[in-house]
């Protein structure tokens, strides 16, 4: 596969070494993680899917009744050093052969760059459009976090054709664990610009540690609830 050549994990993890020799004087930029400890997210991820497993439940049933197709949507996604693993998430769209699938123009994006968005995706189911705004669709993530693929908080995790499309210096976003939430989702969501992201990332990898960990937490809830940047 072109892409995979492209971001191979031995090349991925190259690049950040080098630029991680280079950024030497950035205590955080060394692979480490000085947040929350990786055990205590794990183990709240695994009470949180206990405790919402009805909800999930029913989640799944009202995805299923309104559109055709598998209610958790798996997605490759590149985490810390390149290392691929598969994402869980809500399917919140049409399937292609679904005769209410309308594919959007590229040049509707709403955001310019690597990552596009659509305010106005033809795509999205109807309840689609609100487990996204409020951002339920991620909660399948829980799984993921207890599996070990990513935490509860750090750098989203980018698809392959994403990073394919990284300058080396926007490699450094992959030098720590991947999050569900992270400093650039509580700051604009997906109102902040690519570069904007980078940047918001790189700084929580600088200053990460458990008090930075705890804050962001505690900014996700309002930033769901308000939706702000999301859709």
């Amino acid at each position: 596969m072109e892409i995979t050549n492209k971001i191979s994990t031995s090349a991925t993890v190259s690049s950040i070494s080098a630029m991680r020799n280079n950024n030497a004087k950035k205590a955080n930029i060394d692979g480490v993680h000085h947040g929350i400890p990786v055990w205590f997210q794990r183990a709240v991820a695994t009470l949180g899917l206990l405790a919402i497993s009805p909800l999930l439940a029913l989640l799944m049933l009202a995805i299923k009744l309104e559109s055709k197709g598998p209610c958790v949507f798996k997605q490759v996604r590149v985490g810390k050093y390149g290392r691929r693993f598969t994402m869980y998430k809500f399917r919140s769209m049409y399937l292609q052969d679904d005769p209410r699938f309308k594919a959007p123009d590229q040049k509707d994006s709403s955001r310019e760059g690597v990552c596009q968005k659509y305010i106005h995706d033809p795509r999205i189911t109807c309840i689609g459009r609100f487990i996204r705004k409020y951002s339920i669709d991620e909660l399948p993530q829980l799984l993921n976090v207890v599996k070990g693929d990513m935490l509860l908080i750090g750098p989203r995790p980018a698809l392959e054709i994403e990073v394919a499309q990284y300058n080396p210096s926007q490699l450094s976003r992959l030098n720590s664990e991947q999050g569900l939430t992270g400093l650039w989702q509580v700051t604009g969501r997906a109102d902040t610009t690519f570069e904007q992201q980078v940047q918001l990332d790189e700084q929580y990898i600088e200053e990460q540690s458990i008090t930075s960990d705890i804050k962001i937490l505690f900014k996700t809830v309002p930033c769901v609830l308000g939706a702000k940047g999301a859709y």
